[in-house]
């Protein structure tokens, strides 16, 4: 009996730890990724550092994950408040926001970051769907009117992977519910446009006038196209 109790109780630990992996990813994706690069989130943020590289080296030199976890946690509690600036560029790079997770979303991120930081393979499972953002989804313009939406989590991706239109004048909505900022921008055939930036329920809009051919649809928030933030536009 007392065999079958720990057998319930071991089980039930590790459950507990797997649902705080997955609490963890999903804020990650949603909280973190437009800023950092996590492989195995994947996250491809650029505007700050890449997780996978910054622990690397102490990896190497032996470093246990539940020190990364502690590391990190504390990141998240105390961010750093100093300006910082890209070395190519000379511009300042976005700060990480006091509070962004608190309690326990704090720890689960930061348990999260410490087991995928520089681990080689995939997630799987239930924590192989935690955060997904990409999709083949195909929005179709409808009079002239063609809707992206962002995803709710705020992670770089929008609701479609590719979209279809007819030639001629056309306006692009992106409504993003998120709190983190995106808009909607077009280039292709000679045609660059982008609406304003917007975030908390607001939407993106641009107008064009297209000719049959192939355009990239993206956001041109610092960070968010290299993130991944993108998509084919067929015009026919």
């Amino acid at each position: 009996m007392d065999d079958a109790l720990d057998r319930g109780a071991f089980v039930a630990l590790l459950e507990r730890l797997l649902e705080g992996l997955v609490n963890g990813k999903t804020l990650f994706v949603e909280k973190c990724a437009a800023c950092h690069t996590l492989a195995r989130a994947g996250a491809k943020g650029v505007s700050g550092p890449n997780l996978d590289q910054a622990f690397q080296q102490s990896l190497k030199e032996g470093y246990e994950r539940s020190t990364i976890q502690g590391i990190v946690h504390r990141q998240i509690l105390y961010p750093n408040r100093m300006a910082q600036f890209d070395p190519q560029t000379g511009k300042q790079l976005p700060s990480m926001p006091a509070d962004l997770v608190e309690g326990e979303d704090a720890e689960d991120v930061a348990a999260y970051v410490a087991m995928a930081a520089s681990a080689p393979g995939e997630d799987t499972g239930r924590l192989a769907k935690a955060g997904q953002t990409q999709n083949d989804k195909v929005a179709q313009e409808e009079g002239g009117t063609l809707d992206i939406p962002t995803v709710a989590s705020g992670a770089l991706a929008y609701q479609f992977g590719s979209a279809e239109a007819k030639p001629g004048a056309i306006t692009i909505n992106s409504k993003n519910d998120a709190s983190i900022p995106h808009d909607i921008a077009i280039e292709g055939n000679g045609v660059e446009e982008k609406g304003e930036v917007v975030q908390g329920g607001g939407t993106s809009t641009l107008k064009a006038d297209l000719k049959p051919g192939d355009y990239t649809f993206y956001c041109s928030v610092p960070g968010h196209r290299e993130g991944g933030m993108e998509g084919k536009l067929t015009v026919k």
